[in-house]
């Protein structure tokens, strides 16, 4: 047998004392291997690199009211967190359902999953946008329970190769299935002023949606290709440069997160993807089946309320919540990505 010959490779080098950058962070990325910085880092407020830490468990498992036996479903699977609780809830009894369009994160969330022992007899993953649940359901004979959490996972959001983010360098994309579809980038070349505006005014409220939408056309009609998030946020800074200097850092960083998700959800037609899913949910559900969805954003929040109080009216609801639920003070303070969480439930009618 010929010895095979492995060369060692060097842990990645950063200036300083600590990490910065996403891929700086090996002890973060592996969390099996380092788990007391992985505490470390959740003690401090942070989610870990490559991690997510997921919002409102309890109040959503107390809503649920999971028993062994039952069948449900996780409708966006992301790092597994609602999917692990759901399933204890099982006790190895009943079955489990999840969806995700993510092909490279589904795939490591599956692996963390399968190595706990939730083998294919109560876990089954279906790489399907959530709009297509019904296929699922129809096979499955109905859901006694549906969690549908809207938010981009964190890990999404922190991989500077995933584009979500304006504060690290990387392709401007801000896809959730990177093999699909049209990248932000691609949506922007040849965009007209007013449609741009407008998506930033109907997607995130931005108020200096103009300003804005003036700056990328005038930049893109001078030859400049929008292809980074560095890129897009230099336009940014620029386009509310007549801002009073005392107001421009904070409002250009709002500004950005808000473009940012303004084109998020356009290249990943959320708000089409959520209305089909809202309209398939009643006959998804087992007469007496519970359904939760979390937002985080007004936009997403209003479409869900809409929906609800429509088919309670029309008695395919028995009950719905009359207020959001939010995330309590303590949970905000150790994951600051909670604070903008809204938890909406109904009830089938039976």
């Amino acid at each position: 047998m010929e010895h095979q010959e492995t060369t060692h490779r060097r842990r990645v080098r950063y200036r300083g004392t600590h990490p910065r950058s996403y891929r700086e962070k090996y002890k973060e990325l592996q969390p099996e291997k380092y788990a007391d910085t992985i505490e470390k880092v959740i003690r401090k407020g942070n989610t870990p690199a490559g991690m997510h830490i997921s919002i409102c468990v309890q109040e959503i498992l107390d809503f649920l009211q999971i028993r062994p036996g039952q069948i449900g479903m996780d409708a966006t699977l992301g790092y597994g967190g609602h999917t692990e609780r759901m399933l204890s809830c099982l006790e190895g009894q009943g079955h489990l359902h999840v969806l995700d369009v993510d092909p490279e994160e589904s795939e490591k969330t599956m692996k963390r999953l399968r190595a706990l022992g939730y083998g294919e007899d109560i876990l089954t993953m279906h790489l399907l946008n959530f709009a297509q649940m019904d296929q699922v359901a129809e096979k499955a004979g109905g859901f006694d329970f549906v969690l549908a959490d809207l938010g981009v996972s964190s890990m999404q959001i922190d991989n500077p190769d995933r584009g979500f983010s304006c504060k690290t360098e990387g392709p401007l994309d801000l896809r959730m299935n990177q093999r699909k579809g049209m990248s932000a980038a691609e949506r922007l070349r040849g965009i007209a002023q007013e449609e741009l505006a407008g998506m930033l005014v109907e997607n995130a409220d931005e108020p200096y949606a103009q300003e804005i939408a003036r700056e990328v056309i005038l930049r893109q009609r001078r030859g400049m290709k929008i292809e980074t998030t560095t890129e897009l946020r230099q336009i940014i800074e620029a386009a509310l440069s007549f801002l009073p200097a005392a107001e421009q850092k904070e409002t250009v960083k709002k500004s950005c997160q808000r473009t940012f998700q303004a084109l998020r959800i356009d290249v990943n037609q959320e708000y089409e993807v959520l209305y089909e899913f809202l309209e398939k949910l009643p006959g998804a559900l087992r007469p007496g089946g519970r359904a939760a969805i979390l937002t985080f954003h007004s936009g997403e929040d209003r479409l869900v309320k809409k929906s609800f109080r429509r088919f309670f009216r029309e008695g395919r609801y028995s009950e719905t919540a009359a207020d959001a639920i939010r995330p309590s003070a303590e949970e905000c303070r150790r994951n600051s990505r909670a604070c903008s969480a809204k938890l909406r439930w109904a009830v089938r009618a039976r």
